[in-house]
């Protein structure tokens, strides 16, 4: 055990030396940004502090890419901004924010992908043309997607963009690229459990990263922690344990606190698994004082989780409750978390190619124009016709067919203006609230990191208050009383931290805007695809959660003209609230009860609003109506009027904002349609929206 403990601080040594080298680097980062003579320079200082705090400070990273990315727009260095926003996937993707993360990954690729971006660029590396710079940003780009595919699951695709990226990387002979891309391949391949081929890709990467200089080499640990993983499936543990000891120090060497608790997580686990819990715990020690200098929440509980075990295998019974507990607490966070970014993700999905929002709306001005010009038009040719078909009264009736004709042609024309001037306002609204719930949050989540943090910590130092108080045998019923008090005030201030966190969050949402197009989609196909995902997605939380699922959709409803991705978030949401509903009822003890939802569509006459459809240009006044009902609990009589509210939510604290609701009552009400409720309490309820067929 000694020379074990020995051997960590030899490895340390150095990183010490290094990680002095850096912040003096830091500081002088810091330092241009108060005294630079000129944008670029702070623009460039910017970028360096971004990648800096990816492994450090995941909020500093987006918030140092966002202020570069504002300087690199307003001189219009789009080769700059597409690199900053390039960056900001990394950290997003870390937090769990995927569909963000895809958001700024659409806009690099979009700026990479255009060459006339060559012709203003600043801050080119040694021996770099701007030619040579935009396609590093296209493999950096396509490295990114691999990254966002790799988080969410989606290996396959993963695999896709892995290869894209190697073919620019390799276009530009970059061994930094292809070191990563390498690795990148080579993990996907140990996911899917080809560990032959995967040693070959990441003994490729180690190659190339020994062809560069050592300050670029901040992820070769990685590489090791891969390598020791596969040998460790292959159950050559002196292998995997000589490679995790690299990735341990090469990490150290780097600065790099991230990898090198990645490094030591993985080595503890590979001493549980040959049953040394001593040299386990201490290297599962070190991994969470990696941890806690970059914040991987995710990482730290398991590294409590691990110290459980092993103080566990030590009959330290109070060591292990203690960090069992820290491990359970942190993961009901994550957990919850994560599966809503990933829900969020799969919603927002691959369907459509993310634009600018700036140049979505000059493009729906210009489409505004047009139409109005064209309508103009249609007018003076409709005046025209009407003045030739007075003077020429024995062509009347051939006449009067084709004035109908002009006409409905205008009213759809003039209905589409509607709609699109609607959609714009909608639109503007929405940036505007963005903006302001955007900057809000930004003020509001570090106070609340820190009210949360702290608590979690006061939590820890009251245990040990009353572990030091039982040592010590003191009988004071009061002291105790006093110490549980505390201990209940911490846990709620951190419940009502984390609800606020959520409240917040779910404001961004609710003020998120859309550069989705109305376009032709089948209702029918829509209604059964979300319905799908909800159950799946609920499943994924709940394996033992089972429900009757019933459909019935009118095939002749055609295709009808909405934005699909902004109608498909309404139906997942009261899917979603239909099958929270009969869960909750199946909770109930000592009731023969089988939970049913349903989904329905129908093509019906909307006396509510046939007349203004008419006027509007709907098809005959018809409407499309879309039924979601289940056989829950009802909905109580007396807030039957309030569901609709913003934030009002039946939820028990923590579980909902109260945003869903009244964001699809929006969402329906923009597109021109109606929302209504029927419910009757114990027997279910029943979601009815109406759309005219426009």
């Amino acid at each position: 055990m000694r020379s074990l403990k020995n051997l960590l601080c030899f490895l340390l040594f150095p990183a010490f030396v290094t990680a002095q080298f850096q912040h003096n680097q830091l500081d002088s980062m810091h330092t241009v940004l108060h005294h630079a003579a000129n944008d670029t320079i702070r623009m460039d200082a910017y970028t360096k502090l971004g990648e800096y705090y990816d492994d450090v400070n995941l909020d500093s990273s987006l918030y140092y890419n966002e202020e570069g990315i504002a300087i690199a727009r307003q001189l219009n260095l789009k080769l700059n901004e597409g690199e900053m926003l390039m960056n900001s996937c990394f950290p997003l993707a870390k937090m769990g924010n995927y569909p963000q993360a895809l958001k700024v990954l659409t806009q690099a690729l979009e700026i990479a992908g255009d060459p006339s971006n060559e012709k203003n660029t600043w801050h080119l590396l040694k021996g770099q043309t701007p030619g040579t710079y935009r396609v590093s940003l296209l493999s950096y780009t396509h490295m990114g997607f691999d990254n966002l595919y790799g988080y969410t699951g989606d290996y396959e695709k993963q695999m896709v963009s892995a290869y894209e990226a190697k073919k620019f990387a390799e276009s530009i002979n970059d061994s930094l690229l292809l070191a990563f891309i390498y690795g990148d391949i080579g993990d996907v391949y140990i996911k899917l459990n080809k560990l032959d081929t995967a040693i070959v890709f990441q003994q490729k990467a180690l190659k190339y990263f020994s062809a560069i200089p050592f300050e670029d080499r901040k992820y070769e640990g990685t590489v090791y922690s891969s390598l020791g993983r596969i040998y460790q499936q292959m159950g050559n543990i002196d292998l995997a344990r000589e490679n995790f000891e690299k990735a341990i120090t090469t990490s150290s060497l780097q600065n790099n606190p991230a990898r090198t608790g990645d490094a030591c997580l993985q080595m503890a686990m590979l001493y549980q698994s040959i049953e040394k819990p001593d040299s386990g715990l201490l290297y599962a020690r070190e991994a969470l004082d990696a941890f806690n200098l970059v914040g991987k929440e995710k990482s730290k509980a398991i590294a409590y989780r691990l110290i459980s075990d092993f103080y566990g295998e030590q009959k330290k019974t109070d060591s292990s409750f203690i960090n069992l507990r820290l491990a359970a607490l942190l993961n009901d966070n994550l957990d919850k978390s994560e599966k809503k970014k990933l829900q969020e993700f799969q919603v927002a999905g691959f369907n459509e190619q993310l634009r600018l929002r700036e140049l979505e709306k000059e493009k729906i001005q210009t489409q505004s124009k047009i139409r109005t010009y064209a309508m103009l038009a249609g007018i003076g040719v409709f005046m025209l016709i009407a003045f030739l078909l007075y003077r020429n009264s024995h062509n009347r009736k051939k006449a009067n067919i084709l004035l109908q004709k002009q006409k409905e042609e205008l009213q759809s024309t003039l209905s589409e203006l509607k709609s699109t001037q609607a959609q714009l306002i909608q639109s503007e609204k929405m940036a505007s609230l963005g903006e302001l719930t955007a900057g809000i949050a930004h003020e509001i989540q570090n106070p609340l990191n820190f009210v949360n943090n702290f608590s979690d910590v006061s939590n820890e130092l009251i245990e040990e208050l009353i572990i030091k108080n039982e040592k010590l045998k003191i009988e004071d019923s009061e002291v105790k009383e006093l110490l549980d008090d505390i201990t209940q005030n911490l846990e709620k201030i951190n419940f009502h931290g984390r609800r606020a966190d959520a409240i917040v969050k779910g404001m961004l949402q609710h003020s998120r805007t859309t550069s989705g197009q109305k376009e032709l989609t089948d209702i029918n196909t829509l209604c059964d695809e979300y319905f799908r995902i909800a159950y799946h997605g609920l499943r994924a939380k709940d394996d033992s959660f089972n429900v009757t699922m019933k459909t019935d959709f009118d095939q002749a409803i055609g295709k009808i003209n909405i934005i699909p991705q902004e109608i498909g978030r309404v139906i997942l949401n009261l899917i979603n609230n239909a099958f929270y509903a009969v869960n909750e009822r199946k909770k109930v003890p000592g009731v023969e009860y089988e939970p049913t939802v349903a989904i329905s569509t129908a093509s019906i006459q909307s006396p509510s609003i046939d007349r203004q459809r008419l006027a509007d240009g709907a098809v005959g006044g018809r409407s499309i109506q879309i039924k979601i009902g289940d056989n829950g609990g009802g909905i109580p009589k007396n807030i039957v009027d309030k569901i609709f509210q913003p934030f009002f939510t039946t939820k028990p604290a923590g579980q909902g904002t109260g945003l869903g609701l009244s964001l699809a009552y929006d969402i329906i009400k923009a597109h021109g349609g109606e929302t209504k409720v029927e419910t009757k309490e114990g027997e279910g309820s029943e979601f009815i929206i109406q759309l005219p067929i426009v």
